[in-house]
């Protein structure tokens, strides 16, 4: 089965419109389709649209959450509804078009794990083309996830992929480096981007500003979750060494006769070494808190082994 989650908000005008183009797209394929749209705390007659879809149609499922939590926790809660094994993303305001939708799923086939849109052709403001690509650019450099458009909301997954994916804040936009780091073959392929018919555009820069800060949260949890020594201990040796080379040439100056004990640089090598040996040593507590969580992991699944094994 084929799961389309649509995250909407005050999309009143476009919910029907979109579920014709999907029907229109997946009719005719051979695997059983559904349509989950989630209603993000609309305050318009989104609701109400959705419930006469839902209605007239026995394949589509609607969930409502209590107020606006944000596309990511639209997603998630998507994600948790779907029933299918494989789940596209489209968002709902029409932009994306539903007949690209059999192109996704034949390039999911070819053995990747996500399938990620790229708008060539973006019918936006030239200001957020502009702060996208800046994004894309500072997003691929820190992650290493080479793709033109990372928060295209037009993907195709394997179900494996999203569930229990960790999805809050903006990190809706780093899906694919969530991907990445789980080991997930990622592709990315050309789709149709149209002109926005109804409503308005609700990104602004203040989202690209907190997106970054999450995007800091994405890295340092993918590359240095089970080994943060690596990181903090490595930013220790490095400010314990300026430090030590600094009160070294502070050591020669002082042979040499000459006072040292009203020098600035006297202050900054002290700092540089207890600085460092802070750092080394929240790496080597990190590295225990991780260990014991592991090994606690690996405790319940054994026990839960364990208790299978006896009931059955």
């Amino acid at each position: 089965m084929i799961s389309v989650v649509v995250p909407v908000y005050n999309e009143e005008r476009s919910v029907a419109l979109l579920f014709e183009e999907l029907r229109s797209s997946l009719e005719g394929m051979a695997a059983e389709w559904e349509a989950v749209f989630v209603d993000d705390g609309s305050t318009d007659g989104t609701f109400a649209a959705l419930t006469r879809l839902h209605a007239g149609a026995g394949n589509v499922r609607v969930v409502r959450l209590r107020r606006n939590f944000g596309k990511a926790a639209a997603l998630a809660a998507g994600f948790a509804q779907a029933a299918g094994d494989v789940v596209v993303t489209i968002d709902g305001d029409l932009q994306d078009d539903p007949a690209e939708i059999p192109r996704l799923l034949a390039k999911l086939d070819e053995g990747f794990d996500l399938v990620s849109g790229w708008k060539t052709r973006r019918r936006d403001p030239w200001s957020r083309r502009l702060l996208s690509r800046v994004f894309n650019g500072v997003v691929g450099r820190i992650s290493g996830i080479r793709l033109h458009d990372m928060n295209c909301g037009f993907k195709a997954y394997r179900a494996e992929v999203v569930r229990g994916l960790p999805l809050y804040g903006e990190l809706h936009r780093f899906i694919p480096v969530l991907a990445h780091y789980r080991g997930y073959r990622i592709a990315e392929l050309p789709v149709n981007h149209r002109p926005r018919a109804h409503g308005r555009s609700r990104y602004g820069i203040e989202r690209y500003l907190r997106g970054f800060l999450d995007l800091l949260t994405v890295s340092f949890m993918g590359r240095y979750r089970h080994r943060p020594l690596h990181l903090f201990g490595g930013l220790g040796l490095l400010l314990g060494a300026l430090g030590i080379a600094v009160l070294a040439y502070l050591t020669v100056v002082k042979i040499g006769g000459h006072a040292i004990g009203q020098r600035p640089l006297l202050t900054l090598g002290v700092l540089l070494v207890v600085v460092g040996l802070q750092f080394f040593s929240l790496g080597l507590i990190s590295e225990m808190i991780t260990s014991h969580h592991e090994e606690r992991s690996r405790d319940t699944v054994a026990e839960q082994i364990h208790v299978d094994e006896i009931l059955s």
